[in-house]
C-alpha cells in the first residue's frame, strides 16, 4: 500500500479525535433540559436542552447520540481492522478501509454543516479532513483493470449494480417527494425545525445517491471502475444503513412515532450486508 506511513497517521487520528467527540457528547450532561423555541420559520421547536447537543432539537440531538454509540462501538474498530488488513497487502482490508473512511467523512461533514456550534468544532473539522485525505489517497491507488481481475467470474455484479442503482432512486425519491412540494409552495417543508436549510437531502442529491447511482450502473455493465467503486460504497453503505437503523431505535426508545421506517431501515441494512457479503465473498483469495 503505497503512501503507508500518510495513511496509518491520518487513520490514527481519525480513530483517537473520533473516541473524543463521540464520548464527549455521550457523557456530557449539562444544561436544564428540553425547552421550547419558536423558529424563524414559525415553527415550534423542543430543544434538547443538555449535553453537547443543547442547541439542537431534541429529535436530532437523540439520532446524533445514537450515531455516536455507532461510530465508537463500530467505526473505530472496523477503521483500524481495515487499516492493520490494508497495511499487510489485503484487497478486502483496502476495500474496508476506504468504505469506513467514506462514513467517517460524510459523518463529520454532517456534523459540521448541520450540528449547532459546540466545543468539538475543530475537532469535526480535522476529522472531515483527515477522513477525506486518507480516503482519496487510498481511491488513487486503486488501479480498476487490476482490481477487475480480481473479482471471481461469478460475481453477481448485475444483482449488486442493482441494488445501488435501486438504493439511489429508493433514497432519491425520498427525499424529492419533500424538498419539491416546499419548492413549488416557495416556503420550507414541515419539520425544518430551526435549522437553515435541508443539509442531509442537499448532500445527499448533489454526492452521495450520485455515486450510488454511478457506481451500480459501472458495476452492472461489467466496467472496470465499477469494481472500484462499488465494493468500497457497499461498505459505506452498510455504515451508513447501521447508523440509521441505531437512529430509529434510538427515537422509539425516546418516544418518538417511528413506523415504517422502523422496518424500512432494519431491511436495507439486510440487503446491504448481504449485496457487501456477495462482493468480499467472491474477492479472489490471492488478490493483494
Amino acid at each position: 500500500m503505497k503512501s503507508q506511513r500518510t495513511i496509518t497517521i491520518l487513520v490514527l487520528v481519525i480513530a483517537l479525535l473520533a473516541i473524543l467527540a463521540t464520548t464527549t457528547a455521550l457523557f456530557s450532561s449539562e444544561g436544564n433540559g428540553e425547552y421550547v423555541y419558536t423558529s424563524i420559520h414559525g415553527e415550534d421547536v423542543v430543544i434538547y436542552g443538555k449535553g453537547l447537543y443543547k442547541h439542537m432539537s431534541s429529535e436530532v440531538a437523540v439520532q446524533g447520540l445514537a450515531q455516536d454509540v455507532i461510530t465508537l462501538v463500530a467505526g473505530v474498530p472496523l477503521l483500524l481492522f481495515g487499516l492493520f488488513s490494508a497495511r499487510r497487502g489485503s484487497l478486502k482490508g483496502r476495500f474496508l478501509l476506504s468504505g469506513v473512511l467514506l462514513y467517517f467523512l460524510l459523518t463529520y461533514q454532517f456534523y459540521l454543516a448541520m450540528a449547532m456550534f459546540n466545543t468539538m468544532f475543530l475537532t469535526y473539522v480535522v476529522l472531515l479532513s483527515c477522513s477525506f485525505f486518507a480516503f482519496i489517497l487510498l481511491i488513487l491507488q486503486m488501479k480498476p483493470a487490476t482490481l477487475m481481475a480480481a473479482f471471481h467470474e461469478r460475481t453477481p455484479v448485475k444483482w449488486v449494480g442493482g441494488f445501488l442503482v435501486f438504493n439511489a432512486l429508493l433514497i432519491g425519491m425520498q427525499w424529492l417527494q419533500v424538498i419539491v412540494p416546499a419548492v413549488i409552495a416557495n416556503k420550507p417543508p414541515v419539520g425544518i425545525e430551526h435549522y437553515t436549510t435541508m443539509i442531509v437531502q442537499g448532500y445527499d442529491l448533489a454526492i452521495y445517491i450520485p455515486a450510488s447511482f454511478l457506481a451500480g450502473i459501472l458495476l452492472f455493465t461489467k466496467k472496470p471502475l465499477g469494481y472500484v467503486l462499488a465494493p468500497v460504497y457497499i461498505t459505506f453503505l452498510s455504515m451508513i444503513m447501521l447508523a440509521l437503523t441505531s437512529k430509529i431505535v434510538g427515537m422509539w426508545l425516546t418516544g418518538y412515532e417511528v413506523f415504517p421506517v422502523i422496518i424500512l431501515f432494519p431491511l436495507l441494512l439486510t440487503l446491504t450486508l448481504t449485496n457487501a457479503s456477495l462482493m468480499y465473498r467472491n474477492v479472489r483469495p490471492t488478490s493483494q
